[in-house]
Parts: structure tokens; sequence; C-alpha cells
């Protein structure tokens, strides 16, 4: 079987890992001064698996290396944190959970994915994949909190306004998502419309406008419905 080589040398069109050292002696996650490292990695792939892994990925062939290199970071910080003893695991769960968090901070920069992306990555069915970001979102919400905002921001930028103007709708493909939504509206007020699934739909759901302006309000989201920022 012919094997293709993807190259990491930048000047050979594929990628260089620039990982960034934290001082062992700071907790995980403070802020101290970080020194470069760059990595240079050759992976030999077949024709196929090159082929099923940009289709897993989502991009072509020919931009795998450059699409790869972030997961190669994090599989590389994964491994240091293991070799320092800053993150020793005994449980495969754990572990599991702490991949899904390193992928949310270099893959997919700090965007917290959907189910069927995770699906995708760690070979999983959908109730698995949800269960495993909720586990994350729970354990990590602290390092998470601002991934979690900017994703909650972007779902309320794609609402679409009904004709009446007094319900919006969204497609979400993360159950935790939603949840995160309504935990925020309990939060500010409890009498307030929860997000529900629109019915008869898989993943659009609605807000009542009551919801969707104090849910801009609290998230800084200019709210798409007329008149509505003048109230």
């Amino acid at each position: 079987m012919h094997n293709n080589r993807i190259q990491t040398d930048p000047s050979q069109a594929g990628f260089a890992l620039l990982l960034r050292a934290a001082d062992p002696r700071r907790p995980l996650g403070v802020t101290t001064r970080r020194d470069e490292m760059e990595i240079k990695v050759n992976l030999e792939l077949s024709s196929e698996d090159i082929k099923e892994l940009s289709r897993i990925l989502g991009c072509g062939e020919d931009e795998l290396s450059v699409t790869l290199s972030p997961y190669a970071a994090a599989a590389v910080e994964e491994l240091v944190t293991m070799f320092l003893g800053q993150k020793v695991f005994t449980r495969g769960t754990d572990i599991r959970e702490w991949r899904l968090y390193l992928l949310i901070k270099h893959a997919f920069s700090s965007r917290i994915p959907d189910e069927q992306e995770v699906c995708k990555l760690f070979q999983t069915t959908t109730s698995g994949s949800r269960a495993l970001l909720r586990a994350v979102m729970s354990k990590y919400q602290y390092l998470l909190k601002d991934g979690i905002e900017r994703t909650l921001q972007e779902l309320l930028n794609r609402v679409e306004v009904a004709d009446d103007g007094d319900e919006l709708m969204v497609a979400i493909h993360n159950l935790n998502l939603v949840e995160e939504l309504n935990r925020v509206l309990a939060e500010l007020d409890s009498s307030l419309p929860p997000v529900e699934k629109k019915r008869g739909s898989v993943s659009t759901y609605r807000l009542r406008r009551s919801s969707y302006l104090k849910l801009c309000e609290r998230f800084g989201i200019t709210s798409k419905i007329d008149g509505a920022n003048n109230e």
C-alpha cells in the first residue's frame, strides 16, 4: 500500500507546532512568562487514511497538515502535562475529559463543539458525546468560562426572528448549550420562559421574546427585534 508523508516543515507546505511551555512551579492556567518551543513532526499515512482523516476534520487533503496542527498541539500538551506530573490520571474517563478540554482549547479556539463534532473525533455515540461534553463543561468550567460565553454569544447572533417578532428560532446541536442558556435565564429571572425545542424538529429551538431580550442584555448582543433596543 502506498504511503504519503505529511511533512511538518513549513518550507514543504506542512506545519510547525509552537508550544508555549509554562513554568511548572505555577498551577496550570496561571499567567506567567512563557517560552516558545518549536516541534517538527513527520507523519506517514496511507492515501486512504489521508482521505478519511480529511473527511473527519472537514478539510481538503491539501489542507490536512495545517488543519491537523492544533490537534497535534493538544496531543503534545497532554503528554507534557503528564510528564511534568501536572495532570496524571488513572481513570480512562478523566483522560478523555482532559483530552477534550485540550482539543477545545487548541483545535476549537475555546469554542464549545457540537455533539457530532465530538462523535467524529472520539468515535462515540451522540449520547456518549453529550455526556462527555457535560462532564468537561462542568469539571473545567472556570478554564472554559470565556469560551462558553463566546459560544453562547455566537448562538444568539444566529437566531432568526419569527414574523410576529414574539418568537425566535435557532439551530443548536449541543444540548448542553441549551441547558446553559436556561441556567443563565434562571439566574436572571426564574419567571422567564425557557429555551425549548421546536415541536417536530430535530435541533431547532425557540426563544420567547422576553427571554431573548434578557439574554441579549446579559451577553451584550444587539437584539434582532426591531425597536427592542429602545424599549
